[in-house]
């Protein structure tokens, strides 16, 4: 089956009547999110994160606080987690999502890792989401680097840092990710021959987005996450040639 994709702008529309209409609290949206990439680096890594060595690279947006809520699951299941602040200056939910990282003592830290990325298994891209636009600013684009030089792979959260959400195109400066967690539904960027290069495998979450606003998008939800709420979506091409999205 097709699964449409959707705009910065329209996806920020869905976030606003999801939170406005239904009161689905941002931090309910926030944890699935977590959660689901949680799972995905478990998969990734082997069905088990005990004493997988993982670093969260985390922004001062909802992106890193879905990082951040992630960190929490793995460390639950047993991984070694380091978080890395882009800047310490988060909004109100990440602050509050790190809070408690911080009472479990859960290792964070500002800017570059001190330590060699040898000694990590995987890296996690929270830094930014949807509503990117530009360049990535230095202390990120930082970062990005670090990730992209480190030899190790890295999963993205909804988009890659450094990929244009409608276009495709990649920044000066932009995470090249083995795989990616999209969220609710697939940016328009994965459409892109260069936005599929940088994303990596994709997978789609089910965030609690209501079925009744997926309905007005001419979307099935139940038909996409009826088996479970990470699912795999397929590039492919319709017949007309152009990209699409699939799910098996």
């Amino acid at each position: 089956m097709l699964v449409k994709t959707l705009t910065s702008s329209e996806m920020a529309e869905l976030d606003r009547t999801t939170i406005d209409d239904y009161g689905i609290e941002l931090r309910m949206m926030m944890e699935n999110a977590g959660r689901g990439l949680a799972r995905r680096a478990r998969e990734f890594l082997g069905s088990s994160l005990v004493g997988k060595r993982i670093l969260v690279l985390v922004g001062k947006g909802n992106n890193g606080g879905g990082g951040i809520v992630s960190a929490r699951h793995m460390h639950n299941w047993g991984a070694d987690i380091t978080i890395v602040l882009a800047t310490r200056e988060l909004a109100q939910e990440p602050a509050k999502q790190l809070s408690i990282l911080q009472k479990m003592q859960v290792r964070i830290q500002e800017q570059s890792p001190a330590i060699s990325e040898s000694k990590y298994d995987l890296i996690l891209d929270s830094l930014l989401g949807y509503n990117q636009k530009g360049n990535p600013r230095p202390e990120v684009a930082r970062l990005v680097e670090f990730a992209n030089n480190s030899g190790l792979p890295t999963i993205a959260l909804d988009i890659p840092t450094g990929l244009d959400p409608n276009t495709g195109r990649p920044s000066f400066s932009c995470i090249k990710a083995a795989q990616t967690l999209t969220l609710a539904l697939p940016k328009a960027c994965f459409l892109s021959e260069e936005g599929r290069k940088f994303s990596g495998g994709l997978y789609l979450a089910d965030i609690s987005i209501p079925r009744n606003e997926y309905f007005k998008l001419g979307v099935q939800s139940e038909k996409i996450f009826e088996s479970d709420t990470v699912v795999k979506l397929n590039y492919a091409r319709d017949e007309n040639d152009n990209n699409v999205l699939t799910k098996t």
